[in-house]
């Protein structure tokens, strides 16, 4: 079997150094760059299967290389993976909402990074978007019909709340700002801002049920469907 093949964009020679040998032992092919332009011209001429992007880069930033993937309609779907301090939240936002995929806040535990790369790697080969019906432990949502049951009992859902947990359930372990679950509230609601957000995951996690811990608050960023062990 092919090995998938990880491009790494990385300038910290020690941090990429510790990626590179993890990717291996887990068995998967590797190449770093440690710029933004070489990263660029890496993408195009390796074509990975994922890129894992760091945001401070000599040269072109993370954010730059990230709009120049996606913009590129050859490269626009293979996935991506921002490393970045926590201080740079404010960046990682804008890098999910140019197409990243999801995020890994430096410093970061190697097996919590290849768990991510993992599920990425993983929703690309998954059909679960085209589904009419999506399943999450007792719970059965029937898209078509806006209708969500947990076992034999049905669970009222404004249509905005819908609309979030469906984004969130076919985006099943990737990080979504608030700005793009702001897509799925409906536009006859009052002063619709991204913190509306909140007051919704809020009432969708009390509806849900107490036992329920499935919508993961990613700090300073938005949310995640905790993706299947």
């Amino acid at each position: 079997m092919q090995k998938l093949k990880i491009l790494l964009i990385e300038d910290e020679e020690d941090i990429a150094s510790l990626i590179k040998l993890q990717a291996e032992l887990a068995g998967y092919k590797i190449h770093t760059e440690v710029d933004g332009l070489n990263g660029y011209l890496a993408v195009e001429k390796e074509r990975p299967d994922l890129i894992i992007l760091d945001i401070m880069l000599p040269g072109l930033n993370g954010l730059e290389v990230c709009k120049k993937i996606k913009k590129n309609p050859e490269l626009a779907q293979i996935p991506i993976i921002i490393i970045s301090a926590k201080s740079e939240e404010l960046d990682v936002v804008l890098g999910l909402e140019l197409g990243a995929d999801d995020y890994v806040a430096k410093p970061f535990s190697l097996k919590v990074l290849f768990s991510r790369v993992k599920a990425v790697l993983r929703r690309g080969t998954e059909q679960e978007k085209e589904s009419k019906v999506l399943v999450f432990g007792d719970y059965t949502m029937e898209i078509d019909r806006y209708l969500l049951r947990k076992k034999d009992k049905t669970i009222a859902l404004t249509l905005s709340e819908f609309g979030i947990l469906r984004r969130l359930l076919t985006n099943r372990g990737k990080v979504l700002t608030r700005n793009q679950l702001l897509d799925d509230v409906q536009n006859d609601e009052a002063f619709i801002i991204d913190r509306n957000i909140d007051v919704h995951i809020a009432s969708l996690r009390k509806k849900l049920g107490p036992s329920f811990d499935g919508i993961e608050t990613v700090r300073g960023v938005g949310y995640r469907f905790k993706d299947e062990e």
